[in-house]
């Protein structure tokens, strides 16, 4: 797994202080693993950048991913996935979530695990299809008709209640909106009224109206009253620009996935037998093949009339060995489907038997039919100076303290075994260290993390052939 690299070269010193901590964050958050990935770190002419966009090495991966994403881009990989190989700990998930943000943060990014789809609930090749769905995004414009402004009057008319004598009902209510360029006076619908006085919208609050559906939604105090004094805390935006009444456009990303789960759950009444029906059926259902091909129906509708557009997404599968072989022969379906999204596989198995059979030996354990679809892209294992930044930065990430010789006892440690073996000792060692009233890690701390803990070679030496455990057989 690839750790942050800073982009400059001047090298981190090991003793290196921990992030500052503010008097607001009063409880730390949990470090995600990929968080620093940053993208592929490639040049225009997509030659690596020695550590750079949140990777250690990996030269010859982030170049072929960067032309992937190109062919992407051009629309020139469809049909087609990618297929990442190497041991574990090398960056592979690293790669996949980068070419996720070369092509840009509205691209839909579905990950999901190969032992994610043997479910009790749902159908293994429902499981896949659904990934696949929440993985191409539907971009909708829409030209609406809005008043904004500031509201300079609020009148509500009120009339005589033609179904009773007795008590008044709002016929109307007049509204005056104020921009730099004008005011106007609009007279409005009672529904609208009643929906102003949900919002505690009043005089002096900026304030935006759909003319088309009447929602009324408050955006904010104007900030001509921010020398006023409030009890209350408000946000002050500005005076908006333009007429009071505009066309706005308006763009909303969803999902296949979104709309296939919208239109398969059933609308409810008020009553409290529907209620209880809906928390009672809170688990995971099926969406039928034909429910699909109607939203399919209805989204190509909406392209042809140019109000949508449709942004195929990545679906990134890691331990793809761990599929059998019919989810192998629906993934061929699904990548030649007209709709289908990039699809990048990952795995660090050879040789292996394909998962469902009991004779077919392929690479990886992946059928050769859908292997032959793969532009196959290998990791490489890392250099004990590449393991030495990677621990050093993850060190700088979680706040700890090197003291002197421990970088190089990690690095030592994590070319002998794996890198993740490497960083796990870090966090319990500075636990150790803290007990013992040291501000930063030392030597003494790594080697006692080596008696306490086992990496996966000298768990398996010390069990051994058959089963022995120190020559005792368990």
């Amino acid at each position: 797994m690839s750790s942050k690299a800073s982009t400059s070269t001047a090298p981190v010193a090991h003793n290196a202080m921990p992030p500052p901590s503010t008097a607001s964050a009063s409880r730390s958050s949990r470090i995600a693993p990929h968080s620093h990935i940053k993208g592929l770190g490639l040049t225009p002419e997509g030659d690596a950048i020695l550590d750079s966009g949140g990777f250690i090495g990996q030269k010859e991966a982030r170049e072929a991913c960067g032309v992937v994403v190109d062919l992407v881009k051009s629309r020139k990989f469809s049909g087609r996935a990618l297929l990442l190989v190497g041991a574990p700990g090398t960056g592979k998930t690293a790669l996949a979530l980068a070419i996720s943000q070369e092509l840009g943060a509205k691209v839909p990014f579905c990950p999901m695990v190969g032992s994610e789809v043997y479910s009790t609930e749902v159908k293994k090749t429902e499981v896949l299809a659904e990934s696949f769905r929440r993985a191409i995004g539907l971009r909708i414009k829409e030209t609406k008709e809005v008043y904004e402004g500031e509201v300079t009057e609020l009148t509500p008319s009120e009339a005589e209640n033609p179904l009773s004598g007795y008590g008044k009902t709002v016929s109307h209510v007049i509204v005056g909106l104020k921009t730099v360029k004008g005011t106007k006076q609009l007279r409005l619908d009672p529904s609208i009224y009643e929906a102003i006085l949900k919002e505690k919208i009043v005089v002096g609050d900026v304030v935006y109206i759909e003319a088309n559906t009447g929602a009324v939604k408050r955006v904010g105090r104007s900030d001509a009253y921010a020398s006023s004094y409030d009890l209350e805390s408000e946000t002050y935006v500005p005076l908006p620009k333009g007429d009071v009444h505009k066309r706005k456009e308006l763009v909303q990303d969803v999902t296949l996935g979104d709309l296939d789960a919208a239109n398969a759950r059933p609308q409810g009444g008020q009553d409290i037998m529907s209620v209880m029906g809906s928390l009672v059926k809170s688990g995971r259902t099926e969406v039928t093949e034909k429910l699909r091909r109607e939203v399919n129906k209805v989204v190509q509708g909406y392209v042809d009339q140019g109000v949508a557009e449709v942004v195929p997404g990545v679906v990134f599968i890691d331990e793809v060995h761990m599929l059998d072989i019919e989810c192998f022969t629906y993934l061929n379906a699904l990548l030649e489907s007209p709709m289908a999204p990039t699809v990048i596989f990952a795995t660090n198995r050879g040789n292996s038997l394909v998962r469902g059979t009991t004779d077919i030996v392929a690479p990886h354990g992946v059928p050769v039919d859908l292997l032959d679809r793969c532009l196959i892209v290998k990791t490489d294992t890392y250099t004990t100076e590449q393991v030495a930044k990677v621990v050093q930065v993850r060190a700088n990430v979680e706040g700890l303290k090197l003291g002197s010789g421990v970088l190089d006892r990690l690095a030592s440690e994590g070319e002998r075994s794996s890198l993740r073996y490497a960083l796990q000792l870090l966090t319990p060692a500075s636990i150790l260290a803290t007990i013992a009233g040291r501000s930063q890690i030392e030597l003494e701390d790594i080697n006692e993390m080596g008696e306490l803990f086992l990496d996966a070679k000298s768990s398996a030496a010390a069990i051994g052939e058959g089963g022995a455990y120190n020559g005792q057989l368990i």
